[in-house]
């Protein structure tokens, strides 16, 4: 089963966590610094938060793969799309441990596909630490289409 999954920059992390934990009724699954996530099952969303710089708002949209297989099921179809940007293996994002591919829509909105196989103690690894980036891939996917790839990522 797969779970959708939203990534929003805020300017003000405390606030915006008191908003949304209020909003779902619940706190957040994880919580960080810099980030915060809900892992919620009604709706059955992963959404996340995080205060990194960069203009507020929608960073990414995403769709969150239980299995490995879904997540390549998902990759085929967005190959076929010929959406794939970059394609992530055993990277680290928002504390996890993942596998994904970063697409965009014809309008320029950022995917991310992905398989979390772990938890990881930063917010994302050496090669990737980016100030003001959401993630390698979400701030990479302009660099990418351009034929640079962040370091452990293979551009599509």
């Amino acid at each position: 089963m797969k779970r959708f999954h939203v990534h929003v920059r805020v300017t003000d992390l405390n606030t915006s966590i008191g908003f949304y934990s209020t909003l779902f009724g619940s706190a957040p699954t994880v919580r960080k610094p810099d980030y915060a996530k809900w892992m919620l099952d009604d709706p059955r969303i992963n959404f996340a938060i995080s205060q990194r710089g960069g203009t507020a708002g929608v960073d990414h949209l995403g769709l969150q793969a239980d299995e490995p297989q879904e997540l390549d099921e998902i990759g085929k179809r967005l190959s076929a799309a010929d959406a794939v940007v970059l394609a992530e293996k055993g990277t680290t994002c928002c504390y996890a441990h993942s596998d994904k591919y970063w697409a965009e829509d014809p309008q320029g909105v950022r995917w991310e596909t992905f398989h979390t196989h772990g938890e990881a103690t930063t917010y994302s690894s050496p090669a990737h630490a980016k100030p003001d980036a959401a993630c390698c891939g979400a701030a990479a996917v302009v660099e990418a289409k351009q034929g640079a790839c962040c370091g452990g990522g293979t551009c599509g």
